[in-house]
């Protein structure tokens, strides 16, 4: 090769190099335009403080998260407390949202990544509106279809088998604009117009029973559990000579309302025939600590039951010291009963609040305490008949002496 070939070569290199590189700009600029492009905030702009309420639409469904006396509440669930960590860890996730990519789409392609206008139709966006406290839109933001990862591939001995794909970003769209579709890490799973996702599920907790009644419509299902102290041994209230309560059944029974919860409220006016409430159950439960619990337990429908609750207690305002009580125990002594009677206070406080709702609570916290009188009592052995002889069976050492004996 010719030192006039060397430079030709050299020439066709540089005008290959560079037409690739002027490709390879062309492309990141379609992914970089607009918006502010990546590395920037998505909502630029946006101040949590002052947005007030928040819309989530999809399809044909609508939630409304509404802040009403510095409260959030659901609308659809009639202004029903609403999950105060979950909301604000949105605005303020939503706030700082960055854009990885962004890329200019046209709108007859919007539809592949599920950026349509919201409606009934198929490939529609989830919108989202930040409105202040006079209902205006201070953003809307157009949520469209997740970005998903391939999870790695399983053993084929894996009992699990491929575990599939995972979400990992999302594409979205500023309401209100055309043609800029943008990409972000984050794919916003949970940010759905259902109402008993976003409810604030803290509920009642029954600490330290002391008895625990039931009065069914069944009269055979009714029952009374007592025991005197907190770790006690469950009694059955008018026992009959023939019933022999098993305990560990009693206490399974009881255990459930330790750590009770719902998963979603109905409206205080709701018609109680409606929801089997007409005939209830009713279950009164009473703790050492002077709590009672009313618990108005409906029919079981599919795989959950309609509660009501009522919450009253009897706290002593001040306490009784002991008749041989030192007066250097009596100032800690003084300063734990005060601290006990305002945490108790507190937790009444909180839990006055669930009165007067219908809680839709799974089946899994009630079917074992709505069992019937005769599921608590101990199974009963059968007894031998009389006239019955019991025939032991020969062991192998009465076998080897009758062996011998023959011998």
């Amino acid at each position: 090769m010719n030192r006039k070939q060397l430079f030709i070569l050299l020439v066709l290199v540089a005008v290959l190099g560079g037409a690739g590189l002027l490709l390879f700009k062309k492309q990141a600029a379609s992914w970089q335009s607009g918006g502010g492009g990546a590395g920037g905030k998505l909502l630029a702009g946006l101040s949590v403080n002052d947005v007030a309420s928040l819309v989530i639409k999809h399809g044909t469904n609508e939630l409304n998260l509404v802040k009403k006396d510095d409260l959030w509440r659901v609308r659809e669930r009639a202004d029903y407390p609403a999950n105060f960590s979950q909301v604000s860890e949105f605005l303020i996730k939503a706030a700082d949202l960055k854009v990885v990519q962004t890329e200019q789409i046209g709108a007859s392609q919007l539809g592949r990544v599920e950026l349509l206008p919201p409606g009934p139709a198929t490939n529609t966006a989830t919108l989202v509106e930040f409105r202040d406290k006079s209902d205006k839109v201070l953003k809307g933001l157009l949520l469209g279809k997740k970005q998903m990862k391939e999870a790695p591939q399983r053993s084929p001995m894996d009992q699990f088998g491929d575990m599939g794909g995972y979400p990992v970003g999302r594409f979205v769209m500023l309401a209100g604009t055309s043609g800029t579709v943008s990409i972000i890490s984050d794919p916003l799973a949970n940010i759905e117009p259902k109402p008993d996702q976003w409810l604030n599920k803290d509920f009642f907790k029954v600490e330290k029973p002391k008895s625990v009644s039931i009065v069914s419509p069944v009269a055979t299902n009714c029952w009374t559990l007592t025991r005197e102290t907190e770790t006690g041994e469950w009694k059955l209230a008018d026992a009959k000579p023939e019933e022999k309560l098993d305990n560990s059944k009693a206490s399974s029974a009881t255990s459930g309302l330790g750590w009770p919860s719902f998963n979603d409220v109905l409206a205080k006016d709701t018609e109680l025939v409606s929801v089997g409430l007409d005939h209830p159950t009713v279950a009164t439960i009473q703790t050492f600590d002077g709590f009672t619990y009313t618990l108005k337990i409906g029919a079981k429908t599919n795989d959950s039951y309609h509660v009501t609750i009522a919450v009253s207690a009897d706290l002593p305002k001040e306490r009784t010291p002991g008749s041989d009580e030192k007066p250097e125990d009596k100032e800690r002594l003084d300063k734990e009963f005060k601290e006990k009677h305002t945490k108790l206070a507190e937790k009444l406080e909180q839990e006055k609040k669930l009165e007067g709702w219908v809680y839709r609570v799974s089946n899994w916290t009630f079917d074992s305490f709505l069992k019937g009188r005769g599921e608590l009592m101990a199974e009963k052995k059968d007894e031998p008949k009389p006239g019955d002889t019991a025939h032991p069976e020969p062991d192998d050492h009465d076998d080897s002496e009758k062996a011998d004996d023959a011998k």
